[in-house]
């Protein structure tokens, strides 16, 4: 922004430099999505760019080997990855700056170096023995072990693909060397037309009102519809404004299982679901979840179903244009596969398709898979009032009703929200019993609240994974608060 870009350009910059100092996180072998807010609109502007599966994928064929899933591992769990083409598309259309100039700062560190947060040094450590034999391994472990916290790290590979990028464009990651070096790693699952013909969409926002104002997210393949269901049957069912308050918390740990326990039954490729995202979000369907919840026992989700490793980042400029941004590997860095020594590590964001044969989200060419991903932003009276999101997989839309239930019904500013005690669910699905597993700030009085309440709460320690949210709130007179998550050291806000 300093040099005279916009926020979409300060967006696209910054998620390269995480992909670059965070690549257990997020980078261009991964997938994106996001809402742009043009001041002026109405409806934010959502991108898809998550990409399909590969020519040679085969569900019956994985059956046949004895998977019943697809293990995050495998090259089935690799998809077309779409970041870039994303960052294309945002650019194109909104952008200030040349693709090479917002990828400058990502390029520099690559080149000079950066220093290895205390995040990244665990992440490392963790998956070394997975990782240690890929060809890009190098760059992570330049002595052949983990680094420790502080040390230098350069990334001369992965300098050298973004560098082309900048100059090429998309061709620099979807053909030629890199494409060759994909379709190789995968075992050809993924082929070079898959690669070459792979393209983003602009999608119609899902939408629906809540506490005043109008929640915007991305329609399925992404999860975000539960965000806005869940917070449309938590306004219903009246809540007390207090934090301290048990039935605040139960309430709104019930409106999550009422609005998320058939996900695995609906949410796929949108051009195979059983259910539109306007039946999902339908005000008759929530209202009926809604009056299925007690006030004083957990209930929900009932015991048979009825038919039918990520990074985010928000930005705003002096204009109102604002982004909600979210790119990811899926689980840590991804598929554990790099493509060859290029530097570029590929998600496993497949294996969050079926393999059961007949499903909506079964494994097949050409198809998205059900996606996580799920950033939000919210607006009033037309106006951009809040961008908000955060990592976490499957707690993604748990973390930000808990912030937007804080922002929204309590009334509290963002650091205030951010250093609230959250909880998350592991099991949210039919028949599960609800045992939240909550963090230990939480008042004694809350948690034995909601054991009365018929929760099994279990305390744990503050939670890296629970975070960092990211939030931007932009006040009626067009004043901007924001605050990093405690939780991650490497969570910040920066402005001008």
């Amino acid at each position: 922004m300093r040099s005279g870009g916009n926020a979409v350009d300060a967006a696209v910059a910054l998620n390269a430099v995480v992909g670059v100092v965070r690549p257990t996180d997020c980078g261009i072998g991964g997938d994106l999505f996001a809402l742009i807010h043009s001041p002026g609109t109405e409806a934010p502007a959502v991108l898809n760019a998550s990409g399909r599966a590969g020519a040679a994928v085969s569900s019956s064929a994985m059956r046949a080997d004895g998977h019943e899933e697809i293990p995050p591992n495998h090259p089935a769990a690799v998809t077309v990855p779409g970041c870039v083409d994303g960052w294309a598309a945002m650019l194109n259309r909104f952008g200030a700056m040349t693709l090479g100039e917002v990828l400058a700062p990502a390029i520099e560190l690559a080149e000079e170096g950066f220093a290895v947060s205390p995040e990244m040094a665990l992440n490392l450590e963790a998956i070394f023995e997975e990782v240690k034999d890929q060809p890009s391994a190098f760059e992570l472990y330049p002595d052949g072990t983990p680094p420790a916290e502080g040390r230098m790290l350069r990334r001369p590979a992965l300098a050298k693909v973004l560098r082309a990028i900048g100059f090429k464009g998309r061709e620099a990651l979807y053909g030629g060397e890199v494409a060759q070096a994909i379709e190789a790693a995968t075992g050809g699952i993924i082929t070079d037309v898959d690669l070459g013909t792979n393209r983003p969409d602009w999608v119609e926002a899902a939408r629906l009102e809540v506490f005043g104002e109008t929640a915007w997210t991305i329609p399925p393949n992404s999860q975000g519809y539960i965000t806005l269901a869940a917070l449309a049957i938590f306004e219903q069912l009246n809540p007390p404004a207090d934090f301290a308050d048990p039935e605040f918390h139960h309430l709104l740990i019930e409106a999550y299982r009422a609005a998320a326990w058939d996900r695995g039954l609906h949410l796929a490729d949108p051009a195979h679901m059983t259910a539109t995202v306007e039946e999902l979000l339908h005000p008759l369907r929530l209202s009926e979840r809604a009056a299925a919840i007690s006030p004083t026992s957990a209930t929900w989700p009932p015991s048979s179903p009825l038919p039918g490793g990520t990074a985010y980042m928000c930005t705003i400029d002096g204009s109102g244009l604002g982004v909600s941004l979210m790119q990811s590997n899926f689980h840590g860095i991804g598929s554990g596969i790099s493509a060859g020594s290029t530097g570029v590590w590929l998600h496993s964001r497949g294996a969050g398709f079926s393999l059961e044969a007949g499903h909506p989200n079964e494994l097949a060419p050409g198809k998205r898979p059900a996606h996580t991903l799920a950033p939000s932003l919210f607006t009033r009276d037309g106006k951009l009032s809040l961008l908000l999101g955060s990592r976490g997989g499957d707690f993604q839309p748990q973390l930000v009703i808990q912030i937007a239930a804080d922002l929204l019904h309590l009334g509290m500013d963002p650091a205030e929200a951010q250093s609230m005690p959250r909880w998350a669910l592991d099991a949210f699905g039919p028949g599960d019993a609800s045992r939240p597993a909550v963090e230990d700030t939480m008042s004694p009085e809350v948690v034995a609240g909601l054991g009365a309440h018929g929760h099994d709460p279990q305390l744990v320690s503050a939670q890296r994974g629970w975070g960092p949210v990211s939030i931007i709130r932009v006040g009626a007179d067009g004043t901007r608060e924001a605050a990093a998550d405690p939780r991650v050291s490497t969570a910040a806000v920066a402005g001008l």
